[in-house]
């Protein structure tokens, strides 16, 4: 007679768990890679997610079948209009507690950014003497840090008003410092696009918010197998048999609960366009649920984590692999981009 396996492989990642909401809509990056760049940059940016449509390039990666041959990519295309340097935030070192701010600057912010929707606390900032101040400190700090503001009114997409903002490091090469902190104080108060940032051809990480499904059960949440029908219906098929031996519940036991709206990253996506006119981008009737591109744009190999409309925040890649530490940063030979209608599809 037959029996039920007494073991299988578990599903779903324990790395991800607890698998709760996330606490809010734009991602907080945890972690900077540190980059053999030997000049000051921005580590990051920020802009919102479009759509997706598809493409015609020249492979030009080696080693793949397709090299030199035409082949078609799915892409998704990010909203990134320039982001407004609110502030630059000086980081010391503490041997118990590790990184801590130290002191900051503050721009004076123009009244059409609209950034009191964001920050109550606006006021007359003194801007040189922080500056002051934050040379001063030179000798302690250890990293340097901006807070960038969105500007979600240049798009075309969006209805919403509220910039959106986010600290980014600031690239230390050689350990120095100084030279981040003078290229920090000379971004203060300016616009910065995201060709001052990042080029075509390179990899980047995605971090967003998922798409929310709710409350789901242990069949879809944990890919569970679904019991026999015929058998054991009565007690119940879209669930586990046992969640524990009877003297406590094992946590790694699948288990209902909240889907999607999870925080997370995808790495290593590849950039394959950077454009300035984004009606070049615009398919016929423009995209679902969101309109014409208005602004700048990007063009990512692949999908990305998230809704239409949500923010989506791109950092230098912290695990780059192999194939474009060999190759480098190449742009590709785009051949055609679909701009075709997408509604209905």
């Amino acid at each position: 007679m037959g029996h039920r396996k007494k073991s299988a492989a578990r599903r779903g990642s324990l790395g991800f768990y607890p698998r709760q909401r996330a606490e809010e809509f734009v991602p907080r990056i945890k972690s900077w890679p540190v980059l053999s760049i030997q000049e000051p940059k921005l580590l990051g940016f920020i802009g919102y997610k479009v759509g997706m449509t598809h493409i015609f390039m020249i492979e030009n990666r080696q080693g793949l079948p397709t090299y030199g041959k035409e082949v078609m990519k799915p892409v998704t295309v990010v909203e990134v209009p320039p982001v407004y340097v609110l502030a630059v935030r000086g980081y010391a070192l503490d041997t118990n507690k590790g990184l801590y701010p130290l002191t900051e600057a503050w721009s004076k912010v123009p009244e059409d950014l609209e950034l009191e929707r964001r920050i109550s606390t606006l006021g007359n900032f003194d801007t040189e003497g922080s500056i002051k101040e934050l040379q001063k400190s030179l000798s302690e700090l250890k990293e340097i840090r901006v807070l960038i503001a969105s500007q979600p009114k240049l798009t075309g997409g969006l209805s919403k008003k509220k910039p959106d903002v986010i600290e980014v490091k600031v690239n230390t090469p050689s350990n120095d410092v100084k030279k981040a902190l003078d290229f920090a104080i000379s971004k203060l108060g300016q616009q910065v696009s995201v060709k001052d940032v990042f080029q075509i051809g390179q990899v980047v990480d995605v971090l967003a918010v998922t798409k929310g499904k709710g409350w789901q059960g242990v069949i879809k949440r944990a890919g569970a197998k679904q019991l026999p029908r015929w058998t054991k219906h009565r007690k119940g098929s879209r669930k586990i048999g046992a969640r524990s031996h009877g003297l406590g519940t094992w946590w790694e036991n699948p288990s209902p609960g909240q889907l999607g709206f999870h925080r997370r990253t995808e790495y290593n996506k590849r950039i394959l366009d950077i454009g300035d006119d984004g009606l070049k981008i615009t398919p016929s009737g423009g995209f679902v649920n969101y309109g014409v591109v208005k602004s700048s744009y990007i063009i990512l190999d692949g999908s990305i984590p998230g809704t239409v409309k949500r923010p989506v925040v791109l950092r230098y890649p912290i695990r780059p692999p192999v194939w474009y530490l060999t190759m480098g940063i190449k742009k590709p030979q785009i051949t055609y981009i679909s701009l075709s209608s997408k509604q209905g599809v």
